[in-house]
């Protein structure tokens, strides 16, 4: 089936359509408020940013909220999620437009990324929640093609309100902070979307329903336990490798994301706002290489089984990845954008069914939520490795290498060690 006819198909969900209007929204304003910040960190004219600059702001945005990560999972199983969306969303909107305030503000960095970071926390609240809603509103027989479209319609949304920012900065106004305030509009806008959505629709059941914050907080060591054994259980091991093989996936994207960063700023071109150009062509290039995942997935998926499907885009990047990187020009760089959107978006994909498949629905804010703590962390530590090896204008042969070989091992060893708890299906 065509990726448009399977879109046709779930459209016809019309609580999945609802789910997927805050998906849209939500996500298109994270990627306005992103590119905000990009642009004001890494391509102000007076600033002369570093890598070590670049690692030094995601640990600032990244790291302090993984710590949140399992206080939003274990809240995400209590808590309805609806109700996370519209007051995530109202939040984020609130803090956004104090973001925009203090960048037009003689204050310290510091008191910025706070601000950048606040967003960023809440923002591990929606999409956690987004995951974990999506098989309530599709059947079982469509969640492969939803966690194909869902997710990937998202990343498809940040991508176009990236592009947005471009278009903003051309003609309203060259301003960050004008940015900014329109990522806030696009996040009320979210809020709203998700009052279109009955508040019991989403889960969790009722019963596991416990709005008190403090009994929640104090259970938070329990009930993350709990998860871990859930997780490492037989019948979900191949969930576990799916999650340790995303995760150093993430961490090569990571680090190459730093590279592409310092050589748009400096190597590719010598005026900040080309870089930055530059920069917004090669994530709008990775996202068509998101939509090419979405088309592929149900199909390869379907055929080679979830797990095999992980094992063949980590050997692609590991073989077109160092093919593509080395040359550091231009022309290869936007083909590798498109190839690691491609295999990135498609493993995530897998290993996205692979969970919701094996986890029950009592335990999918929680184990999401672990997810997403281990891409912070796996990313961070990425932009730590890459500002320690590359050099001023990016160019850094072994980092190239380094990564192609973390691909290759990924590749090989979840291929011996996975063990699928079901057959490739048959043609989705």
């Amino acid at each position: 089936m065509s990726v448009v006819g399977d879109l046709r198909v779930l459209l016809r969900f019309r609580n999945f359509r609802r789910l997927l209007a805050v998906r849209l929204l939500s996500q298109s304003a994270d990627g306005v408020y992103q590119i905000a910040l990009a642009a004001y960190v890494v391509f102000s004219p007076e600033k002369q940013t570093s890598a070590t600059a670049i690692a030094s702001a995601m640990a600032v945005l990244l790291l302090p909220y993984s710590l949140v990560g399992p206080f939003a999972g274990v809240l995400l199983d209590r808590w309805r999620r609806r109700q996370v969306f519209l007051y995530g969303n109202l939040l984020r909107a609130v803090m956004a437009s104090a973001t925009a305030v203090l960048m037009v503000s003689a204050v310290p960095d510091w008191l910025f990324y706070v601000s950048a970071l606040c967003v960023t926390a809440v923002n591990r609240f929606v999409l956690s929640g987004l995951s974990a809603a999506l098989p309530r509103v599709v059947d079982a027989e469509r969640l492969v093609i939803a966690n194909s479209l869902f997710p990937t319609a998202g990343t498809l949304a940040a991508t176009a309100g990236g592009g947005l920012t471009f278009v903003v900065r051309l003609v309203v106004a060259d301003s960050d902070a004008a940015v900014v305030l329109l990522g806030a509009v696009l996040y009320l806008c979210g809020a709203l979307a998700s009052l279109r959505i009955a508040p019991e629709l989403l889960g969790p059941e009722s019963q596991l329903v416990r709005p008190r914050l403090s009994t929640a907080l104090v259970g938070t060591t329990r009930d993350l336990k709990a998860g871990v054994r859930h997780l490492a259980a037989p019948s979900r091991r191949e969930a576990a490798w799916a999650l340790g093989a995303m995760s150093l996936m993430r961490f090569c994207y990571g680090a190459l994301l730093v590279m592409v960063l310092m050589l748009c700023r400096y190597a590719l071109t010598s005026d900040p706002d080309d870089g930055l150009a530059l920069l917004g062509l090669a994530l709008g290039i990775s996202g068509a290489g998101f939509f090419a995942a979405a088309v592929m997935t149900p199909w390869a998926a379907g055929r080679l089984g979830p797990g095999n499907w992980i094992v063949v885009c980590a050997a692609t990047a590991a073989v077109l990845e160092p093919t593509l990187g080395l040359p550091f020009a231009t022309a290869p760089m936007l083909v590798a954008a498109f190839v690691l959107g491609l295999t990135t978006q498609g493993a995530k994909i897998a290993t996205d069914t692979i969970v919701q498949s094996s986890v029950d629905d009592g335990f999918r804010g929680r184990i999401f939520s672990v997810y997403d703590v281990l891409f912070n962390v796996a990313f961070v530590s990425a932009a730590g490795v890459a500002a320690l090896m590359l050099p001023p204008d990016g160019r850094s042969a072994p980092l190239v290498i380094i990564v192609a070989v973390i691909y290759g091992a990924v590749g090989a060893t979840f291929h011996v060690k996975h063990r699928p708890s079901t057959q490739p299906s048959s043609p989705l």
